[in-house]
């Protein structure tokens, strides 16, 4: 084994245990993981309590019962309405058209109209919850109305237990509706006596999509079982529909996203069914699509919570989430009221109208930080989108320009901004390309591809370099700098609403791929890559691409051999874009063939402007001077030498054992 071989492994050891230490657990995510051990414990108890429960209701043998309606649960008196059973009649009720006065009790279910300027809703009292939630400023990609869910797509159910510990399962019930005076407002009372009942009061503002939710039990303080108190039981479930035309893309974009109290945003995988139980205080979860979401934020931070999430293979559904929540509850100490509450989000994933609920408050650590469920990148990229592409973008919506117009403006905008940084990596790459002569100079004094004389051409080109003052890592430079920022605007168009039904030329809508060539069915290979379309888009895109490749290649040549099958290997990543971009947004791809396009012309120009001859001169010039070497350049020329040395010290060892055998 030689001494390169072994420095080889010393360096792929101590790289591994180099990434062993960075990914050892702090002691914070140690602490994280016991909560979670013990969150499982909690729930695992919870499970065989409720599985007691049910054994109760089968057999009659334990101690758990299971109400048959509000009279059961509060064992006084007939309840003002009957429990739901099979009723199947409905009847909507606008809160407007009376406000202030109870609705008359009924058997059968009815849905109440809430709505403003943004949201409609409809309550039913079957449950007295949320039965639809349409966003009236939206539309389904079909073009039908949008709805988050409707009818049996969403469930609310609240879980209390009275001291006898029969359950009563709000869901089940029939509510009375008690519009608000105000018309924005809407109480469903769930009532057994005058002085015994169960409100759940809905309020929504005008112009919001943020409505405010409360529970409130009136004289059953002395009814409930202790731990009621304190602790409501609470299931929110929702099947998410498929609200875009490409349903692999929204699906990636569909999550869970969960906030610990005064702690960050977390979320759940998009890719594969995923389950969390959470002990830690949590102050709010979002159940979110690509552009749209259902958040629940707790006036009081959640105790304990399971979330999970499951990818549906079903028509018109993407993801199936659920939400088991403890909801603290608070009891009055001047009457008998106990009360809790939280506050519903129906709307769009627009980064300015998230932020914005944050914005009169002061304190940090009580920020609801819900701008955070939209993915803008990675933690150190995203900043391009928050305090740039976002800004520009707003600013030219509100002057009601056009989306195609405002990509490129943004487009021209990012190029003068990056200009100095390409016009300094085109003069590198000027200053090696008048070095090509003497390169192939050097080639032909150190020909052929032995080890030895590869490592004399190399060592005489370093030496060039040198004293004409040229690095050849001062044009790598400039890209790595502009990285973050094109990086970013790939993560901002999937993500970005302002696109969303935004039509351009052929395109109908910059949110999804636009469609030069469709198909149904499964093309062997073809489909698995393309999916069933191909994108002009993606495909203008491809070809300036591939132009600019092939024209980069032979400016940019600065006469150095290159490993066999490398030469071609840009055009075939350029090619290879094509496959992996064809499913993105027509804006994103839109945005790179603008941003090619540019980059071919400033090429050009600068092929024009700049004096080549110049270069050369001034290279020449620098020969004559003094030149100290940089660290690196001096230490690529030491381990070079060294190397060397070593090579021609193992050459005459094997030339002495050659001789002695």
């Amino acid at each position: 084994m030689d001494k390169n071989t072994i420095i080889g492994l010393l360096l792929i050891t101590a790289i591994i245990i180099g990434f062993s230490i960075l990914n050892r657990p702090s002691p914070e995510q140690l602490e994280a993981q016991r909560r979670t051990r013990d969150s499982i414990q909690l729930v695992e108890q919870q499970r065989a309590i409720l599985a007691e429960e049910r054994n109760a209701v089968d057999t009659g043998t334990t101690e758990f019962e299971q109400g048959s309606n509000v009279s059961d649960f509060f064992g006084a008196g007939q309840p003002l309405q009957a429990s739901a059973g099979d009723t199947t009649t409905f009847v909507e009720t606008v809160v407007s058209d009376s406000p202030g006065a109870p609705l008359p009790a009924t058997a059968s279910e009815e849905t109440v109209i809430l709505e403003n300027e943004k949201v409609r809703l409809e309550l039913s009292t079957l449950g007295g919850n949320i039965k639809s939630v349409q966003l009236k400023e939206y539309l389904r990609y079909t073009g039908d109305s949008l709805y988050l869910f409707e009818g049996d797509e969403a469930r609310f159910n609240l879980d209390l237990f009275n001291r006898n510990s029969v359950r009563l399962s709000t869901e089940g019930e029939i509510f009375t509706p008690i519009p608000g005076a105000d018309g924005r407002s809407v109480i469903m009372r769930l009532q057994s006596s005058s002085e015994q009942y169960i409100d759940f009061v809905y309020s929504l503002p005008a112009d919001e999509y943020m409505m405010d939710f409360d529970i409130r039990l009136v004289g059953m303080r002395n009814g409930l079982h202790p731990e009621s108190l304190t602790n409501f039981k609470m299931n929110w479930e929702q099947k998410v529909r498929q609200q875009e035309k490409g349903r692999t893309f929204e699906n990636r974009y569909s999550r869970i996203h969960y906030k610990y109290d005064r702690q960050d945003v977390q979320k759940l995988s998009e890719s594969k069914n995923d389950r969390k139980e959470l002990s830690d205080p949590l102050k709010w979860f979002a159940f979110k699509d690509q552009y749209f979401s259902a958040v629940v934020i707790g006036k009081q931070p959640f105790s304990n919570t399971i979330l999970s999430s499951e990818v549906l293979d079903e028509s018109n559904y993407t993801k199936d989430y659920k939400a088991e929540v403890w909801v603290p509850g608070v009891v009055s100490a001047e009457s008998d009221l106990i009360t809790a509450g939280f506050n519903y989000y129906f709307g769009p994933v627009h980064y300015n109208t998230l932020k914005a609920y944050d914005k009169e408050v002061s304190d940090s650590s009580q920020k609801l930080q819900l701008q955070e469920i939209v993915y803008l990148g990675y933690r150190w990229l995203s900043w391009v989108n928050k305090w740039f592409a976002i800004p520009v973008f707003n600013f030219f919506l509100s002057l009601n320009w056009g989306m195609g117009l405002i990509i490129l403006i943004l487009t021209l905008m990012v190029k003068i901004v990056i200009s100095p940084l390409t016009y300094k990596s085109y003069i590198s790459s000027a200053k090696m390309r008048v070095l090509r002569p003497q390169i192939q100079e050097l080639e032909k004094k150190y020909p052929g591809k032995e080890k030895d004389m590869m490592m004399k051409r190399q060592q005489a080109t370093m030496e060039l370099y040198n004293k004409v003052g040229v690095s050849p890592m001062s044009g790598c430079l400039p890209m790595v700098i502009q990285m973050p920022v094109l990086l970013a605007l790939f993560f901002f168009f999937p993500s970005a609403i302002e696109l969303r039904q935004q039509g351009f030329l052929w395109a109908d809508d910059l949110s999804t791929y636009d469609s030069l060539i469709s198909w149904s069915g499964n093309i062997p290979i073809i489909t698995k890559y393309l999916g069933n379309h191909i994108s002009l888009f993606c495909l203008l895109m491809t070809g300036v691409n591939v132009i600019y490749t092939k024209y980069n290649m032979t400016t940019m040549d600065t006469g150095q051999q290159t490993m066999p099958g490398m030469k071609h290997m840009p055009i075939f990543m350029s090619i290879f874009m094509f496959f992996f971009l064809n499913s993105y947004p027509a804006g994103l791809n839109y945005y790179y063939f603008l941003s090619t396009l540019y980059t071919i012309v400033l090429t050009m120009i600068m092929k024009q402007v700049i004096n080549e001859d110049k270069i050369l001169l001034q290279l020449e010039k620098n020969k004559k001077k003094p030149k100290k070497k940089s660290g690196f350049m001096s230490r690529l020329a030491e381990a070079q030498k060294l190397q060397e040395k070593q090579a021609r010290e193992k050459a005459k060892e094997n030339a002495k054992r050659n001789y002695r055998k």
